[in-house]
């Protein structure tokens, strides 16, 4: 990965992590201060919630994709150590699911003269959890190459004690 490219995508993460912070900062205030412009109901008060909750989410997934590109770099990829930053994507993209579902159930009451809005939602929930099976897929081909670069450098131990 080219320097250029890493530069770009650390400017990009850098941009959405300071956007998704300064949306939860003015949520939790709307939310604490009761400044809030609605009537305070329970659906808004709890959209505001989850969207606090999922922006978190995704923070996670922004810091793992950090480190991933870091450990890229440096050439230290195909290692252990980038699993723990993997299973932290496959989680909080889980987690971005799950709040989905509960967004979906929370906005479903709305919706009952319109049921296509909630079957949508549902839909683009199971996409959002597709995501989470795709990279759980992708962390399985790193394994195999972290298992390959593992077996190449006993072969090459072994070849250099013939030698």
């Amino acid at each position: 990965m080219g320097k250029l490219t890493v530069r770009a995508l650390r400017a990009v993460l850098v941009v959405v992590f300071t956007g998704t912070v300064l949306v939860q900062v003015l949520m939790l205030w709307t939310l604490v201060s009761g400044s809030d412009p609605e009537d305070g109901t329970l659906p808004l008060t709890a959209f505001r919630v989850i969207t606090v909750l999922g922006l978190g989410a995704a923070q996670v997934v922004l810091g793992c994709v950090w480190r991933l590109v870091a450990m890229v770099r440096r050439g230290t990829v195909f290692s252990a150590a980038a699993f723990r930053y993997v299973n932290g994507i496959i989680g909080a993209v889980v987690v971005l699911a799950l709040l989905w579902f509960v967004v979906t159930a929370v906005n479903a009451p709305g919706q009952r003269e319109d049921p296509g809005v909630t079957v949508i939602m549902g839909g683009i929930g199971l996409a959002v959890l597709g995501v989470a099976l795709i990279v759980a897929v992708l962390r399985a081909l790193l394994a195999q190459a972290v298992a390959r670069d593992v077996e190449a450098a006993q072969l090459r131990g072994e070849l250099d004690e013939v030698i």
